[in-house]
């Protein structure tokens, strides 16, 4: 895989989506039709970054005119606060990034069987077996899955509704012991050879004491980039992370975040115009950036 997905030489102006999903995790596109679709976009370098495992990147052929960049989106917990770590140009081959991905894969299981067990008790019919089907097998579950279960069901009127009363933060189905520490994750991430980017940190609604702390042992953990732009996104909230960005001395990252088609807030290749002072994670990867 590892050279054989990047195609480099770029000469004309590069539009960059360094985080969406396909259906290897909770994404609605299977990977071929993402790559169609970003082509259509006229982005020019994608990284595909699914929750826990780097699937999509299996037998991926990758079309004329675009280049991928190997990526995966890993969970983990911060102070009892689920955090998103995103690794990106890594070797996919590489036995950390496997090892990592099959010890996720296994938590990932027994947090859905968790998550179902409360949800059976809030009176969710057959939720294991229902998020099974919604994700097409049992090899990476996530919540969205469940969501999709309980609406199917006629359980909740929509995934919002399944989130918020059943699946967000604080919610009966929300488990997060389960996952690698953050320090471990960027330390699979640096063995690939990789970059460590901290994912949407806007999300984690953190005081801005707390996000100190969080930057401060993200840089100490070896993290190297902070993804300042996450699909459509206040500008206050874009020049505040880029404030952080520089202060920290990382590198700047941004995409969509795009799961499926019909979400404005996260539609593939459309994000926040993100500020120019920035020094970006790819900088240094292909000949001419």
């Amino acid at each position: 895989m590892g050279n054989g997905l990047r195609q480099i030489g770029y000469t004309t102006p590069m539009k960059f989506d360094l985080h969406c999903h396909t259906t290897a995790s909770d994404g609605a596109l299977e990977p071929r039709a993402l790559l169609q679709l970003a082509l259509e976009r006229n982005i020019s370098h994608i990284a595909i970054t699914d929750h826990d495992t780097i699937a999509a990147y299996d037998q991926l052929e990758v079309p004329p005119g675009i280049t991928v960049i190997p990526g995966v989106e890993f969970s983990s917990q911060w102070c009892r606060r689920g955090i998103h770590i995103v690794g990106l140009n890594f070797d996919p081959a590489s036995a950390a990034i496997r090892q990592g991905v099959a010890r996720h894969r296994k938590a990932r299981r027994e947090r859905a069987e968790k998550i179902a067990s409360r949800l059976a008790k809030a009176g969710v019919p057959n939720p294991f077996e229902g998020a099974i089907a919604q994700a097409g097998g049992d090899h990476n579950l996530g919540r969205p899955h469940f969501a999709r279960h309980m609406v199917a069901c006629g359980f909740v009127g929509d995934e919002s509704e399944a989130f918020k009363r059943y699946l967000g933060n604080g919610k009966v189905g929300d488990i997060r012991e389960c996952w690698a520490g953050p320090e471990e994750v960027v330390a699979w991430i640096r063995a690939a050879g990789g970059t460590a980017v901290l994912a949407h940190p806007e999300k984690y609604q953190l005081t801005r004491t707390r996000l100190t702390a969080l930057l401060t042992a993200f840089r100490q953990w070896g993290g190297e980039g902070l993804e300042v732009v996450s699909g459509r996104q206040l500008p206050r909230v874009t020049a505040d992370l880029a404030h952080w960005c520089n202060r920290y001395e990382l590198r700047a990252s941004w995409g969509s975040d795009f799961h499926r088609p019909g979400q404005p807030w996260s539609d593939l290749g459309n994000y926040s115009t993100p500020p120019a002072n920035l020094s970006t994670v790819w900088q240094g990867w292909f000949e001419g950036c």
